[in-house]
């Protein structure tokens, strides 16, 4: 019989509008870029390659066949981007730094002091304007060099170069910054960069062995920047530290007992290849079962050193499928060895939801409920911060600047999604901050200029002039409302 959507559980229920007064009063509110997607300046002040510069230069690597080298200048522009920001009244930015712009080699081994002075600028004018920085050490700009000389991701040694890396950052920027995210979406990282090659650095050559080897030194990695964090600096400089995993709710397409084993499995792949090792210190079972000697083992010191690593969980979420059994789906490694099917329509064949840009994004609110409920019930009810959430629009040439403008779509996504984070909160789920992807419109990786995430319009053709679009006018709005009604009440008071 085909289900409905008041059949499942979670699925209904959201409330039309949504307030700040929803949230605790303590609540952060911000919005969120990488380096590479922004800032450009790939050539300046001694920065060097990453491998997004190398892959970008292969042709068929980028739909419209861009790249990074300018992005959308955010390196000479930080003033401006923090200026509006502010105005909006975000309380917090979330930015990665670029590793090659620290170190150029990505070795340690010599530091770029202009590397360091543009991110100190960086914090500096965000807390100046009154901007928490929360900082992601690592979201996908390996430098080229690690990859040429050892293998990037594939090598142990990683570990070693991360950590070095992660306590020239502590070190250079941690009394200032009291946020710190290790590494950004390790499984796209593994499964995209290193399964089936659409990221940098487009390794697809042994897709059943290298995504599990990638991600394992990404583990460690993450484990490593952290105990270095704890012993070297936590103490006097008080901040915590966590890592932002990639999650689409997973839900049972039917009620057949292998569609609602097949979902569990699925997330056991999304979470559990990553938190597990933190919570529980192994990968989930049925990834052992499954995948044999593919996947590596951890040693008894490592198991110690991934021992709660973390201070809390980032989530990057942006959409639901549902999920059924099949014996031989197609496809990748990582994905066969699932033995599941991705599904956008329920069974009475209507879309799960609206359609965004990219075919793989749909407007699912009652996702984010359920993922945050699922985090905090296997692992302890950890902090958990939503380090992405958002949704695109197509790049288009011929639309007037009005029309672009007025992102109605993404306004109601925003709505929808915070009114289901704030159900989450209300069913007990520890979720202290929600940052919205994108701040920017973007270079947004293999789909080059193609698709916006940005709550602020830039425009590519006339010198990146920024618009904010209506979702950035509703989310200042939204943020500013709650400090009218506090002033109304402290004044009838």
């Amino acid at each position: 019989m085909a289900r409905r959507r008041s059949e499942i559980d979670g699925c209904d229920g959201i409330p039309d509008e949504v307030s700040r007064s929803d949230f605790p009063k303590d609540f952060v509110f911000g919005v969120a870029t990488s380096a590479y997607q922004v800032e450009g300046a790939r050539r300046e002040d001694g920065k060097g390659d990453s491998i997004w510069d190398i892959f970008s230069e292969e042709k068929g690597n980028i739909k419209d066949g861009s790249n990074g080298e300018i992005a959308v200048d955010q390196y000479h522009r930080y003033k401006e981007d923090v200026e509006l920001m502010a105005k909006l009244g975000f309380g917090a930015y979330r930015f990665s730094i670029s590793w090659s712009r620290i170190f150029p080699d990505g070795l340690g081994t010599k530091i770029s002091e202009n590397g360091v002075a543009y991110y100190n600028n960086l914090i500096n004018f965000l807390l100046e304007k009154g901007i928490q920085p929360y900082v992601t050490l690592y979201h996908w700009d390996l430098p080229y060099f690690l990859h040429e000389s050892i293998g990037g991701w594939l090598s142990e040694k990683i570990v070693h170069y991360f950590s070095l890396y992660a306590e020239a950052c502590f070190a250079k920027f941690g009394d200032r910054v009291k946020h710190w995210i290790t590494i950004n979406e390790p499984l796209q990282t593994a499964v995209n960069g290193y399964g089936c090659g659409i990221f940098a650095p487009g390794r697809r050559e042994n897709s059943s062995v290298e995504p599990y080897l990638a991600a394992h030194h990404q583990i460690l990695a993450h484990a490593a920047a952290v105990s270095v964090y704890r012993k070297k600096f936590k103490a006097a400089q008080g901040g915590e530290i966590g890592i932002a995993v990639d999650c689409e709710w997973a839900e049972a397409y039917s009620d057949k007992l292998e569609d609602k084993i097949a979902a569990d499995r699925r997330l056991d792949f999304q979470l559990g290849w990553f938190l597990d090792p933190i919570y529980y210190g192994d990968y989930p079972l049925v990834m052992r079962e499954r995948l044999g000697d593919r996947l590596p083992k951890f040693s008894e010191a490592e198991k110690e050193l991934l021992q709660n690593a973390i201070d809390f969980v980032g989530l990057n979420h942006y959409t639901t499928r549902f999920i059924a059994h099949v014996e031989n789906p197609g496809d990748i490694h990582f994905y066969q060895v699932q033995q599941m099917e991705r599904i956008e329509k329920w069974q009475c064949g209507e879309a799960i939801g609206e359609r965004a840009a990219s075919d793989w994004l749909y407007v699912v609110p009652w996702g984010i409920r359920k993922v945050l409920n699922y985090i905090a019930m296997h692992y302890h009810n950890p902090p958990i911060y939503v380090t992405e959430n958002g949704m695109d629009q197509e790049e288009t040439e011929t639309a007037i600047l009005e029309e672009v403008l007025d992102d109605k779509l993404r306004v109601e996504y925003f709505k929808s999604y915070l009114a289901a984070v704030a159900q989450a909160i209300r069913d007990g789920a520890d979720v202290r901050g929600y940052f919205a992807w994108s701040f920017l419109d973007n270079f947004e990786w293999a789909q080059g200029y193609t698709k916006r995430f940005g709550l602020v319009y830039v425009d590519y053709k006339n010198g990146l002039a920024r618009y904010p679009k209506s979702s950035a006018l509703w989310f200042s709005h939204f943020l500013k409302s709650s400090e009218e009604d506090v002033g109304k009440q402290v004044n009838q008071a």
